[in-house]
């Protein structure tokens, strides 16, 4: 008689690596955080991925358990206490801008510097046993499920009513009475406009027991952030300005008020820095380093030694004024950030680039009144535009999730480029009557 085989579920070892592409709920937040005290690292992915996306993004991250459904996470949870310790960050994946997902590695940390991650976010966000954290946003990104986990480790509780939509939350917030709220700017602009619509069954609901509201992930447009100011209570309001890689800076909204544009002093422990060309770095401690996983040669081009010590860019542009307060002049004039989704244009150019029907191709990002930013591709085919435009949609659908599917196709005779074949963005984003340059956001 054969040995049983082993549950791949339950033979799980500290350092081993679990891919999750589950819809969030509170069981996921379960199992990440029963994985994180085990030393076991999640690898929080969107469920919407196709699968030539899982299949690109999990043969470089070789996880020892993928797990494609809500009843797999069952096994993974074993249980965990408020006041444990996570003895991992999860693993979020970033695309970069070659185009090949990487994740983002912190490995199994030692007790101490597991300790003091944990207490760098208690400290800064005062996560206590009486909050009430409403989740607004996919827990596959790493801010929502940061501040589940922190509230969750705190002895408070979490409540996710689903997929976003504005009379969901406003109910959740009159039954539920959160104390916290992580948002990207378009969550704000759906809430307002749907509470600004006519009719009692529209009214805001009363927003007194919010003692955080933070947002980051997009650019927040100034009446925005007036209006978040003027309807919560007085201190409640914050902005942050980070990546999957780190988190740089925390700005209460009465900083930004007094000094338009910032995104706030660097957090506690860190350092920020403006280099000659106005690339930002960031020194941290050694509990909050990183690599990128399996990628050597993109880890090494992230860090240096700098005067504060070691040192990493995401390849954000700015300036940090006397006072140490940062302030965005623009992202990576690559980046594309929709809904508060970060979208790579060299991911979606590989895949729409191998269309036989595609000569050349360049994807950018648009400013939209919703989005934040709308993708678009300028296509250069060998067909006739409006068939290739029908092809590509169907194209893109196969093969990206729904961020990353251009919203606009523009054909054109070719694709501006430097004389080394670089693609010239901004003169495509200009083309669209935009001016290019503008402040991209946190």
């Amino acid at each position: 008689m054969s040995a049983p085989r082993p549950d791949p579920a339950t033979d799980l070892r500290a350092g081993d690596r679990v891919a999750l592409l589950v819809d969030g709920s509170l069981r996921y937040v379960d199992a990440v955080l029963s994985l994180l005290v085990r030393g076991v690292i999640p690898i929080p992915l969107d469920p919407r991925l196709t699968s030539y996306e899982r299949e690109r993004i999990l043969a470089d991250l070789d996880p020892a358990l993928v797990v494609t459904d809500a009843a797999g996470l069952e096994p993974l949870v074993t249980g965990w206490q408020p006041g444990d310790v996570p003895l991992a960050r999860p693993m979020h994946v970033t695309s970069g801008t070659t185009g090949t997902p990487k994740g983002v590695d912190s490995g199994v940390l030692p007790r101490s510097h597991a300790e003091a991650l944990l207490a760098e976010e208690r400290d800064l966000w005062g996560f206590r046993a009486d909050d009430v954290n409403l989740v607004l946003s996919p827990l596959y990104h790493s801010a929502p499920l940061r501040f589940a986990i922190g509230t969750l480790l705190a002895g408070g509780r979490v409540v996710a009513p689903g997929p976003f939509d504005p009379a969901r939350v406003s109910a959740a917030i009159a039954a539920e009475r959160p104390t916290t709220m992580f948002c990207v700017p378009a969550h704000l602009q759906r809430l307002f406009a749907h509470w600004d619509e006519p009719g009692d069954r529209h009214d805001r609901p009363d927003l007194s027991s919010f003692r955080l509201v933070a947002h980051a992930g997009a650019p927040c447009p100034d009446h925005l952030k007036e209006r978040l100011v003027e309807v919560f209570p007085d201190g409640s309001t914050w902005e942050f300005y980070g990546s999957t890689e780190g988190q740089f800076t925390a700005c209460r909204s009465e900083e930004w008020r007094a000094r338009p544009g910032t995104v706030g002093r660097a957090r506690p422990g860190r350092r920020m820095r403006a280099d000659a060309d106005g690339l930002l770095w960031c020194a941290v401690p050694e509990h909050a380093r990183f690599s990128y996983f399996g990628a050597p040669g993109k880890t090494a081009a992230a860090w240096r030694d700098g005067p504060d010590g070691p040192e990493f860019t995401v390849g954000d542009l700015g300036r940090v004024d006397e006072d140490g307060y940062v302030y965005l002049d623009g992202r990576r004039e690559d980046l594309v950030i929709s809904g508060g989704v970060n979208v790579y244009p060299a991911e979606v150019e590989n895949v729409l680039g191998a269309h036989p029907g595609v000569a050349d191709v360049a994807v950018y990002g648009v400013p939209d009144p919703a989005w934040g930013q709308r993708l678009c591709a300028a296509v250069v085919g060998t067909v006739a535009a409006q068939e290739l435009e029908e092809d590509l949609r169907a194209w893109a659908t196969a093969r990206l999730s729904p961020p990353k599917r251009p919203k606009d196709y523009r054909f054109l005779a070719e694709v501006p480029r430097t004389l080394t074949g670089k693609v010239l963005r901004r003169d495509l984003v200009a083309e669209e009557g935009v001016t290019p340059g503008a402040r991209r956001g946190s």
